[in-house]
């Protein structure tokens, strides 16, 4: 099927809009989940966890309360700039850094790699390189939280977007096991309104 380009696009909407849309919005289920799980396991240092296209950091600010670490990455220079202005953040342990998937580079070590509602913004021929990356900066023991778009989404229609297949995801994931693996597939509308169909891979995972 031929890959479209029209105003819909998401690589295209404004990210200005969507964060009105969202602002105030609790931290995503999986992260939670994930933060979770770490509470429940001893460890000797202080945790790192890097938050990606962190947006106005609905996450970041969670991850900060539980006492870790966090590099907060997006490539909208607006993102960070929300980011910082949060009353709720307590900037002590934050680090942020405005960088495309591509070009970001990762700390060695990383405890939590979360990445909610972003991945598909990671151009389809650079996916690959960028996941290889997410693994090997990931420490034994540490997690992936966060969401992949299925290919019987709407927005696999759209050109460069990344959306993956059953197969495709837990191949992604051989190196880990699972603490959460839910697909869902539904009708539904976005944060700002529009209508789609929805095809999601929830995530949390545990490197080996």
């Amino acid at each position: 099927m031929e890959k479209l380009h029209h105003h819909h696009d998401p690589n295209n909407r404004t990210f200005e809009q969507y964060y009105e849309a969202v602002q105030g919005h609790p931290p995503r289920d999986t992260l939670l989940f994930a933060l979770d799980k770490f509470d429940g396991e001893p460890t000797d240092h202080q945790r790192l966890a890097v938050d990606l296209g962190c947006g106005d950091g609905r996450d970041t600010v969670e991850i900060l309360r539980h006492g870790w670490q966090v590099l907060a990455m997006d490539k909208e220079t607006e993102a960070i700039a929300r980011l910082i202005q949060r009353p709720d953040l307590n900037p002590t342990h934050l680090q942020t850094q405005v960088a495309s998937f591509e070009s970001f580079v990762f700390p060695d070590q990383v405890d939590l790699v979360n990445a909610s509602f972003c991945l598909q913004f990671c151009p389809a021929e650079a996916f690959p390189t960028f996941w290889a990356k997410v693994v090997a900066a990931l420490a034994s023991g540490g997690r992936f939280s966060g969401q992949l778009i299925g290919d019987r989404d709407s927005w696999n229609q759209y050109d460069n977007m990344s959306c993956y297949s059953l197969a495709q995801v837990k191949d992604f994931f051989q190196d880990f096991e699972f603490d959460l693996f839910e697909e869902e597939e539904h009708p539904g509308k976005t944060a700002l309104g529009e209508e789609k169909y929805w095809h999601i891979f929830q995530i949390v995972a545990r490197k080996q």
